[in-house]
């Protein structure tokens, strides 16, 4: 496909020129040329060319110009059958025709980019449908997003794990969206949750085994039309940030599954402060010590169940409503009574939450 590229490049030029023009790849054979019957040849000075380490060269009779210079791989080369000012200055703009029109078809047809501009929302809905349809991209199915965040900055063997873990490049796709972030479209077959969960613990355990990198995994919810795999990456970004705040020991977190810490993450700190400073007197919350802590989250852990709870605490019953007792002093709330557990549930989360912040300050 770039040799019938770069051949229609050549063509335009050819009336332009009274030399030979042409395109060889990194081994000196000629895969374009203003002259058909020599495609397929080898130019000696060419193969010699790549071996100097110059991005231009005129010798052996040649003018030599890389195509996109090192950076663009160095993979091939214009030449010209003539050594002149003429064929520098023609094999020059050519090599930049080239580079631009590669660059251009790559674009076009590079599923990869075109799925990152989806999520990223850098592209417009109408242009996705006509993009999806000139790459032959099944737009309707169900997939979901998921996003992987490193701790330290990102390890080329992660992007290659995840690309070996899901090999199907017309269906699954490994993104890059920075140090720290890969996400990976994953086309799904029934798009529930016990098949969204078992990608993410697929992808979990590959990576402490194979890569050993400190990560944790987002899932976003499951989409049908391509358009809405933007939502879905945003949704597993939201799950990392707020796992990161609510859940610090889970590797793996579900937007569908993270309750009402979603919506305290998404509250204006004044909101939250403004909460505690009305709910509670001053410095209530913080009086409590960490056995009393303790105490209140196994009570949440075991539905309000003072029985249950005591012997989890391996306490005697009285101990744990003395405790309770303890705690309606100290805050107001009974935490036998639904309404006031509930308050107080939403109040630490808050408190975990605004000191979320202000590390992050």
């Amino acid at each position: 496909m770039a040799a019938r590229l770069f051949q229609s490049i050549l063509l335009e030029v050819k009336d332009k020129v009274d030399f030979i023009l042409g395109v060889v790849d990194n081994t000196g054979v000629i895969t374009a040329c203003t002259e058909l019957k020599f495609i397929g040849e080898s130019i000696e000075a060419a193969a010699e060319f790549f071996k100097t380490g110059l991005e231009e060269l005129q010798t052996g009779g040649y003018t030599f110009c890389l195509v996109g210079g090192f950076e663009g791989g160095g993979e091939n080369a214009v030449f010209a059958g003539s050594v002149s000012e003429q064929a520098s200055l023609v094999c020059g703009l050519t090599a930049v025709a080239i580079k631009n029109s590669k660059t251009q078809y790559d674009e076009k047809h590079d599923k990869v980019a075109f799925v990152k501009k989806i999520i990223l929302d850098n592209i417009l809905p109408g242009d996705i449908y006509i993009k999806s349809r000139e790459m032959h991209f099944v737009s309707e199915c169900k997939r979901a997003v998921y996003s992987v965040r490193l701790e330290d900055r990102q390890d080329a063997a992660v992007t290659e794990t995840l690309a070996q873990l899901f090999p199907d490049r017309q269906k699954d796709f490994v993104v890059t969206i920075s140090e720290s972030e890969i996400a990976l479209i994953k086309e799904l077959k029934t798009g529930d949750s016990r098949e969204t969960a078992r990608v993410a613990e697929q992808i979990d355990r590959a990576l402490d085994e194979e890569v050993g990198i400190p990560h944790v995994i987002g899932v976003g919810s499951v989409v049908n039309q391509l358009k809405d795999v933007a939502r879905s990456f945003k949704e597993a970004q939201i799950a990392v940030d707020v796992g990161h705040v609510f859940s610090e020991e889970k590797t793996i977190m579900n937007f569908e599954n993270l309750g009402i810490g979603r919506l305290i993450y998404q509250l204006p700190t004044t909101l939250c402060e403004m909460f505690l400073s009305e709910v509670f007197k001053k410095g209530s919350i913080e009086s409590l010590d960490e056995e009393t802590l303790f105490t209140i989250h196994k009570f949440f852990e075991n539905n309000l169940n003072v029985s249950e709870t005591s012997r989890k605490l391996f306490v005697h019953r009285n101990t744990l409503v003395y405790r309770l007792e303890k705690i309606k002093k100290l805050t107001g709330l009974d935490l036998r009574e639904f309404d006031n557990a509930i308050v107080l549930k939403v109040a630490l989360m808050v408190k975990q939450y605004l000191k979320s912040r202000e590390l992050m300050l």
